[in-house]
């Protein structure tokens, strides 16, 4: 691959090094013809170490920017890094799958492995068998390393391509919507490798549009919309911009919302047979007490924790693609 530039001339991917940060962007815009942007002068920070999501509908701008972040195309405006280097220099250090994996059919896992590694001008010929070794346990692939491709699961294919980005020692690993398409077996499966690679120390960067799964692989996210971010952040931070809330089911709803509104619970709400409030700093056992102390029927009563698709609703008005 090689740099990318600006129109006027001047290079792309000359963001200053950090030693704290895995990728920067700033400003970046990408354009193209008839005057649609897809990505909307975005300022992204991922800290080394973090599994850090890159969250959004389908369309919002998310494969888009990462063919930037990788010089697959060229950005219209900005500037960015990858662990502290512009483009090329960092490229060796970088493992990515974009768009899913694509390999022979007819192939085993280890030779399809063995073709990609001798397609990488960087690679070195006399440590390949091991390299590949190395990476086909690490993505959990050895006792399969002799199947054909076309007989692998869809979790096993993405994890062969997994293995194909870790071919050798990678500072950053970033993944375009790695589970997408997958059954739940395949989810985990990704999910559980995403967990363990960041645990070597790697810094891994994962597109999606599933909020759920960021929410249970990911250390950080940032959430784009018509090709603009729109939050930013640890997954904790994100989610503590809401209230988190209680909900109370009983048939009792006007003498439950009275309950808690003298217990000083804010932004009580009733609808059916729930009544809902601002938890604060109230102890749900407690509320639970003082419910059934006043001779409230308590049927149920549930703590709601917001989601990241609670915060991107809050943020936008709109919902979220869950479902892709």
């Amino acid at each position: 691959m090689t740099a990318v530039a600006q129109e006027a001339g001047a290079p792309f991917g000359a963001a200053p090094p950090s030693g704290e940060h895995a990728i920067v962007t700033r400003g970046l815009t990408k354009r193209f013809r008839g005057g649609q942007v897809a990505v909307d002068a975005l300022d992204l920070t991922v800290p080394r170490g973090s599994v850090y999501g890159f969250l959004g509908p389908n369309g919002s701008g998310k494969t888009t920017t990462i063919r930037m972040m990788l010089g697959l195309i060229a950005p219209t405006e900005g500037e960015y890094s990858l662990l502290g280097l512009p483009l090329p220099r960092a490229l060796p250090r970088v493992g990515a799958v974009v768009e899913g994996p694509a390999f022979y059919p007819y192939l085993s896992g280890e030779a399809n492995l063995m073709r990609f590694d001798a397609a990488d001008p960087t690679s070195v010929r006399a440590t390949a068998r091991k390299r590949i070794a190395d990476a086909l346990d690490r993505v959990g692939l050895s006792a399969a390393a002799g199947k054909r491709y076309r007989n692998y699961s869809l979790g096993m294919r993405q994890r062969l391509a997994i293995a194909g980005a870790l071919l050798g020692p990678r500072e950053l690993l970033i993944l375009d919507e790695p589970t997408n398409g997958l059954d739940p077996q395949g989810t985990r499966e990704v999910r559980a490798l995403v967990k363990d690679i960041a645990a070597g120390g790697t810094t891994v960067f994962v597109s999606s549009h599933l909020l759920a799964e960021v929410e249970q692989m990911c250390t950080h996210a940032a959430i784009m919309r018509t090709g603009r971010l729109v939050a930013e952040g640890t997954i904790a931070s994100l989610n503590g911009g809401l209230a988190t809330r209680v909900r109370v089911e009983t048939p009792d709803v006007a003498d439950a919302a009275r309950v808690l509104g003298t217990l000083g619970l804010a932004d009580v709400r009733s609808g059916g047979a729930d009544v809902t409030a601002e938890l604060g700093g109230h102890a749900p056992e407690r509320i639970n007490a003082a419910l059934v102390g006043a001779g409230v029927a308590v049927r149920g009563l549930a703590v709601l924790r917001p989601s990241l698709e609670d915060v991107f609703v809050g943020l936008t008005g709109e919902g979220f693609d869950v479902d892709g």
